[in-house]
Order: structure tokens, then sequence, then C-alpha cells
């Protein structure tokens, strides 16, 4: 059933779809709602859990102002999925070769295409098109150069690869017995430096008014300012690119895989979205920016991912276009506890365990992708019934993280 709380500490509310919440999570949805540019409520998910400044699970809607540590560092992270016109009894026993193959066609973690490979490729011609672009916000904020190494080759590089952390590619079974390919990745390397970079900038552009804020991190931008405009361009050129990204990956995926399994076609797009995002939008009547920090729109109709953690299922749903959350949902089943603790608290053999019947890595590098360093799933979906509808329930049977 589903659950909404009103908070009311700040100048607005905050409409909470859970009570599964810890304190430091609820003192940044406060400080958001302290903000003097937050003239809405603020929506918390029911994966919601602390960020770096604003919390990750939080629609945050904005009349004339963009807060750059609301939308993050990893702009347009995201999820992408297809389904296949195969069924689960048509996969190996073993599913250790489709691994390495899809391993082999997409780098992961620190890795990238190499560039000798890249250059005068197909893939330099589809970076090609987001080139121009970058170069006209690199000109007016050429500093965007001096944070990453080797700044023209590595983005183009990039494109078409994982990531780190809980970015991951899996083959999942649903209740039909169909198999799906599925995604999560944002904007790599370089959504990384433009996140960064006008971060920094809003603090030192709000000068001696920081100090008035709860958190420094929710320096903003102000419509209007040169510095506001330049960010838009630079957050949805990052948004693009992560979109781009995932598509390029979903095609090295399904290009690996084939020679691996019987004839197959694509029955299904599910959805290439985004979530961690900003978008201009209209609600209540009036014209916001929404930053979706950690959840996906939900409008009537639209179709979304919500993947679970590693070894446990997700789900593919439809919006119900809920007013009150901005047409939003989560995004996955939220961080219960931190990396760091996750890694303390267990041991390879407990991923061993909890990732039973996932082909995927079961090494120390991983614990913190851990299924039980999540909330369940199942807890979290039951909180959202007013805000989505399940269309199909995907369980994972193999799992590539970085």
């Amino acid at each position: 059933m589903a659950i909404q709380l009103t908070l009311n500490k700040g100048r607005v509310p905050i409409k909470l779809w859970t009570r599964d919440i810890e304190h430091e999570a609820l003192q940044q949805l406060v400080n958001l709602s302290q903000l003097p540019i937050v003239d809405h409520p603020i929506a918390a998910m029911p994966d919601v859990h602390a960020g770096i400044g604003a919390t990750i699970g939080s629609v945050i809607p904005t009349a004339h102002a963009i807060i750059p540590a609301a939308v993050g560092v990893d702009i347009g992270c995201g999820m992408n999925a297809l389904r296949l016109s195969l069924d689960a009894g048509r996969l190996p026993d073993n599913l250790g070769r489709l691994r390495s193959a899809i391993e082999a066609a997409v780098p992961v973690g620190f890795e990238q295409h190499d560039e000798s490979r890249v250059r005068g490729s197909a893939h330099a011609r589809q970076a090609r098109r987001l080139g121009d672009r970058l170069d006209a916000i690199v000109g007016r904020h050429p500093g965007l150069m001096k944070m990453q190494r080797r700044f023209n080759t590595t983005w183009i590089c990039q494109l078409g690869s994982l990531g780190g952390g809980n970015h991951f590619i899996e083959l999942c079974v649903d209740e039909a017995d169909q198999l799906w390919v599925m995604l999560h990745s944002g904007s790599r390397g370089i959504g990384n430096v433009i996140g960064r970079y006008f971060i920094a900038a809003a603090k030192k552009d709000m000068g001696r008014h920081l100090h008035a804020l709860p958190d420094k991190d929710l320096a903003y931008f102000s419509e209007g300012s040169a510095l506001f405009d330049d960010y838009v361009d630079a957050v949805h050129w990052a948004q693009d690119y992560a979109m781009e990204n995932r598509r390029m990956m979903m095609a090295l995926v399904v290009e690996a895989i084939r020679p691996l399994l019987p004839a197959f076609s694509i029955t299904e797009e599910a959805i290439n979205c985004h979530h961690n995002y900003v978008a201009r939008e209209t609600h209540f009547g009036e014209s916001l920016y929404v930053t979706r920090k950690g959840a996906i729109r939900a409008g009537a109709g639209e179709l979304g991912i919500i993947p679970g953690s590693m070894g446990v299922k997700s789900y593919i749903v439809r919006g119900l276009g809920n007013a009150a959350s901005y047409c939003s949902c989560s995004h996955g089943a939220g961080r219960r506890m931190s990396r760091s603790e996750a890694k303390r608290r267990f041991s390879r053999f407990d991923l061993e365990a909890q990732t039973a019947g996932v082909e995927c890595r079961k090494d120390g590098g991983v614990i913190d992708e851990i299924p039980a360093a999540y909330k369940n799933i199942d807890e979290v979906m039951a909180n959202q019934t007013d805000l989505v509808e399940v269309v199909h329930t995907l369980k994972q049977v193999l799992c590539v993280k970085g």
C-alpha cells in the first residue's frame, strides 16, 4: 500500500513516500526545503538516501534557479532495456561465455575504447555530432579542459563504456520467461568534469551569500545570469551524451551476445531514461525546472525502469502521472548503507550466497554492491503504487559490473 507523509520543517513541505529514511537524508531534505528558490513541495521517493548536499531520491522544483549539486556529477545517469525474442530455455547452461563476450565488447570500470580503433570509425562519427556543441561550451569555459587529462579524446573513447560503482549490464528473464538486456550508466568522465566544474562555479558565484545557505553544496545559479545559461547548455549536453552512451553500449552488447545465442530479434525497447537530470516542465500551472536526483519521470502512460540490487529483481513500470510527485517515481532500491560500511560488514562468502544463481563477479572488488547494502525492492515498490504500475518483473541471470 502506498505511503505518503508530509513533513513541515522549512519554507515548503516535504512529501515522503517512505518511513525508511536515515537522519542525514532527512536533514538534507529539510535543508532543501529552506532554500529561497524553492516555492513548491519537495518530493522524496521511497528509495531516498543521503547524497552530497542534495538527497538521492529527491525531486526538487525551482522556478528561476538550478542547484548544480542537486543534479550531481553523474549527469544523465539512467537506464536502457530491450526485450529479445528468446525465452530463458534458449540460454546456454553456462553463462560465463556470454559474460566474457559482453566484458570484451564494452569497456568497464576505468577502461575505455582504444583511441586507435575509434579514430575514423562510426564511433567517432557519432561523437562528432556532439562535438560542436561541446566545443562551444569549452570555448566559454576553458577551465573544463584542465580538469581531465587528454580532454579532447577521453570523452570520445568513453562513449559506449560502462564505468564503475553501481553501473551494470544485465541479462534478465521476465514473468513470461522472456529474455531482456538491461543496462545502467551515465555521462562518464566528461559528465563528472562538467558537474564538478559548475558546482565549484556556483559556490564562487554566490560569494558572500554562500554562508546563508544551510549547506554550501546547495549553491545555485539564478535564471538570467550568464553562468545559469552556460550550465543549462552544459548539463543538457551531458544528458544527451549519457543517452547516446547507453544507446551505443546496448548496440555493442546485442552484437556481442548474438553469435552465442539462437537467432533473435528485438521485440520491445522499454525506455532509455535518465534518473539524474534537470528538465523544464509544467506543474500546477507553472513552468518549473524539475531536478530529479535519483528519480525517473513517471508521467501517465510513460514507461520506466526501476532496477533492484545485483541478484534480486527489477521492474519495468508504467507511470500514473501523480501530480504530487511531479510525475516521478523511484530510480531503484536505494542504498541502505554506505559502500565502506558494506565492505566492513560483509565478506566474499556473503556476496556468493546473495548472488547465487547469477553469473557475475563474486570477488572482493564488488562487495560494496552486495544486495544487502540496498533497501528491499519489494517494499520500495509497495510504497509507490500510487506513482507507477508494474508492467514486467525481471530477474537477473547475468550481471556485468565495472
